[in-house]
């Protein structure tokens, strides 16, 4: 995997959605895969990194300043890291992403969080679509059972997507630097 051209792609890392039930782990050790995804992506020094998280487009959930919408602790985006705010469950719909990707050339996405079948799954299908590689971090997300995030990951392998591990990725030589 060439990481200049690479971005990693945090789905819906905000409290209120982590703590509810997942499976086959639970959302704070999904939050703790993606903290180790995003010091890696960090450590490359090129590689973009983007929070997607969800509010409701009428307003009802308190808009992008209430305490439920914000990230969960430790995820505030850094310098140089994105933040973009979907109304649905794909990151791509209604949003820059797409324009803020290619502007910085990426061809490939790395996508995790929650959940497995909704965020995760719509944004790296329209990834696919859009032209991008999709690799899923499946022990870094989770559905509401375990086989709700096993058919979204056969789904999106039928697709096109690659899936990995946290530590394979992290130990993965990186290329293209």
């Amino acid at each position: 995997m060439t990481r200049a051209r690479t971005a990693l792609v945090l789905i819906d890392l905000q409290r209120w959605i982590v703590d509810m039930p997942w499976q086959p782990v639970g959302g704070d050790v999904v939050a703790d895969a993606c903290a180790r995804l995003r010091e890696h992506f960090a450590n490359t020094g090129s590689s973009p990194v983007v929070f997607v998280r969800y509010v409701r487009e009428d307003g009802a959930d308190g808009g992008v300043s209430a305490a439920p919408n914000q990230l969960v602790s430790g995820f505030e985006p850094r310098t140089g890291e994105h933040l973009v705010t979907k109304h649905g469950l794909d990151a791509f719909e209604g949003t820059d992403l797409h324009d803020r990707l290619r502007g910085e050339g990426v061809t490939e996405v790395v996508v995790a969080g929650l959940s497995t079948a909704h965020g995760v799954a719509s944004t790296a299908a329209t990834a696919l679509r859009l032209g991008y590689g999709v690799v899923v971090v499946s022990d870094a997300t989770a559905s509401v059972d375990e086989a709700q995030h096993r058919e979204a990951l056969d789904r999106l392998t039928a697709l096109g997507a690659g899936t990995t591990v946290v530590a394979d990725l992290v130990t993965a030589k990186v290329s293209g630097n």
